[in-house]
């Protein structure tokens, strides 16, 4: 199988990291990318996508009984009294170990099994045409709760070196308020102290993009043509 095809490297690789991917074909997969760069690089990108998704999850504590059950499955107490395996002598081992599989545990319980919360509300922002040079669109993710904003463009946004991209919100009336800066060619993690508290609550009708100077907009209000612009639906 000819794995330095792109398309056939991109399906392996969504697949992979999505979870869908199991068993033997996964453990083999696992066994390719130590030897084959197109499905290495192709793992990066589906991860680069996907982690916006991530964000948006709420911390979830796991019960005692959660704990113990991790404990009893990773340590299982001997069967009879006497010497513990040599094993379980291994303190450093031990205690190095266990973190690693508890912390991997912790992880899969966060993903699988997030405390309940409203679905994220995914933007797609599209091109206005005012500026052909820009191309390209972005995709912003809303937790819920409206307490957490995520943006990537869907690919690299050409943009001058002595030029910015600013994200706004904008209200179903008023002027535009600005949401901060965001990068051309990759995720960024709006600073939550600038969200809006109506974000999701009426008080955003779309979400959009301007080209600033350099440190954004100095009015306040968007000064540069706005390159993108995205409803926000509820």
């Amino acid at each position: 199988m000819d794995y330095a095809l792109r398309s056939r490297a991109d399906a392996l690789a969504a697949a992979y990291v999505t979870g869908t991917l199991r068993g033997p074909a996964r453990r083999r997969f696992q066994t390719l990318l130590l030897s084959h760069p197109t499905l290495r690089q192709a793992v990066r990108v589906w991860e680069d996508r996907l982690m916006p998704l991530t964000t948006v999850l709420e911390p979830v504590a796991p019960t005692p009984q959660l704990w113990r059950r991790i404990e009893q499955r990773l340590w299982p107490q001997p069967a009879a009294q006497g010497a513990l395996p040599w094993w379980r002598q291994l303190a450093p081992w031990r205690a190095l170990s266990g973190l690693a599989t508890v912390a991997a545990l912790g992880l899969a319980v966060l993903v699988i099994n997030p405390q309940p919360t409203a679905a994220p509300v995914v933007v797609v922002l599209q091109g206005t045409g005012t500026d052909t040079a820009v191309g390209s669109g972005f995709v912003a993710s809303v937790s819920g709760d409206g307490r957490s904003l995520v943006t990537r463009p869907l690919l690299q946004v050409a943009v001058q070196t002595d030029r910015v991209l600013e994200l706004w919100s904008v209200p179903p009336q008023g002027s535009p308020r600005s949401l901060g800066l965001i990068k051309a060619d990759g995720m960024t993690v709006l600073d939550r102290r600038r969200l809006p508290a109506t974000l999701l609550k009426g008080g955003t009708a779309a979400l959009a993009v301007s080209v600033e100077p350099l440190g954004g907009s100095p009015t306040g209000t968007p000064t540069g043509p706005v390159v993108f612009v995205g409803k926000v639906q509820l």
